[in-house]
């Protein structure tokens, strides 16, 4: 393979969308294929690495997966993507792909007109962008246009002149596409994937194949080897950042629509008790996504817990590791001004201990 191009695909989607658990599928069924790992979290608590990590499989160990941590990828290309791509193109046995799973919060398009830099670009090049798309959420309207609401922003706030960044962002995620992955079907009856298939096409700029996928099951002869070299495409597929300054000047990107901080506590004395408040706290705070791992006196392994507003999911995935510290974890991403302190405390009171932030 030495002197061909690295096949790379970005893997995209809104919060909760579904990506890890697709990869993790993905990485199952690879039959030998060396498959590396970039994975870029919006918080400082690096769940979805951690959770792959602990997978058991081939392709989910330390070497093969690289975690950005320290903001949204499409924002530090530089100082964070381009050097773990050359990280991973100096090892010794290079990847026959090279998976990259971006935030929830990022925008496809700055990442994938990094493979044009010098030094990338005559190395690897893009297979192919995946957009996964959290069907259940879109069919509840968690993207549809909701003029009253609009309206009555926009009475509030006279500098509010557009739609959310939540809906740019979803519309971002689908112009960049080469393949649309409409996840958690078995959710929903037919005809409402039907509407949610309809409804995501009229919200992407461009005709893009779309998949059907219950719990993140796709086929890697679906995924890997589309052959789209997106790298020469990304121009034509302009973010609403872009389209808004493209006769102006530089404008930096950032996310300053979102947050998310870290809650740290102690035993999870009644997990059930403890997941029915948190749902409550949820919904009382219009919160995002909460996620992380949660420790249960008398049990030897780790909880994960994955919230996408009021779903929420579940389960025991590896025992804590010697020395690891049985402590538990949660980072909480919402939009900028929700209240810390009172999700915090309203936290710690379901858990039943003490919380720090």
């Amino acid at each position: 393979m030495q002197g061909e191009k690295i096949p790379a695909t970005v893997i995209t989607g809104f919060l909760g969308a579904g990506k890890t658990t697709m990869i993790r599928n993905m990485l199952t069924a690879a039959n030998g294929r060396r498959i590396a790992l970039i994975i870029n979290e919006f918080g400082d608590l690096g769940v979805d690495g951690e959770v792959l990590k602990g997978c058991g499989i081939e392709n989910c160990g330390d070497d093969d997966i690289v975690e950005l941590n320290n903001g949204c990828i499409c924002c530090t290309v530089a100082d964070d993507f381009i050097p773990a791509m050359e990280k991973l193109l100096e090892r010794e046995e290079r990847p026959d792909h090279i998976v990259i799973e971006t935030s929830g919060l990022a925008l496809p398009q700055p990442l994938v007109a990094a493979f044009n830099w010098p030094g990338i670009k005559t190395r690897v090049t893009v297979d192919g962008v995946v957009t996964v798309v959290d069907s259940a959420a879109v069919s509840a309207g968690r993207f549809a246009d909701d003029h009253d609401r609009v309206d009555a922003q926009r009475q509030a706030d006279e500098s509010l002149d557009h739609e959310s960044p939540l809906e740019e962002l979803f519309e971002d995620q689908l112009t960049a596409a080469d393949l649309i992955v409409l996840n958690k079907a078995d959710l929903l009856d037919e005809p409402g994937i039907e509407a949610v298939r309809v409804e995501v096409a009229g919200r992407a700029s461009r005709k893009t194949a779309m998949i059907v996928s219950r719990n993140g099951e796709v086929s890697n002869d679906v995924l890997l080897g589309l052959g789209s070299a997106t790298e020469d495409e990304i121009s034509k597929r302009k973010s609403h950042h872009e389209i808004e300054h493209e006769n102006g000047g530089d404008h930096d990107h950032d996310h300053d629509e979102f947050e998310s901080f870290v809650i740290e506590f102690g035993d999870l004395p009644d997990p059930d008790g403890f997941a029915r408040m948190l749902e409550s706290i949820i919904s009382d705070h219009d919160i995002l996504r909460v996620k992380g791992f949660v420790s249960v006196p008398g049990k030897a392994m780790r909880q994960v817990i994955q919230c996408v507003g009021a779903r929420m999911d579940r389960y025991y995935d590896r025992p804590w590791k010697s020395g690891e510290g049985k402590n538990s974890r949660l980072v909480v991403i919402g939009l900028h001004d929700m209240d810390r302190t009172a999700i915090t405390e309203a936290i710690a009171h379901a858990a039943g201990t003490p919380a720090q932030a």
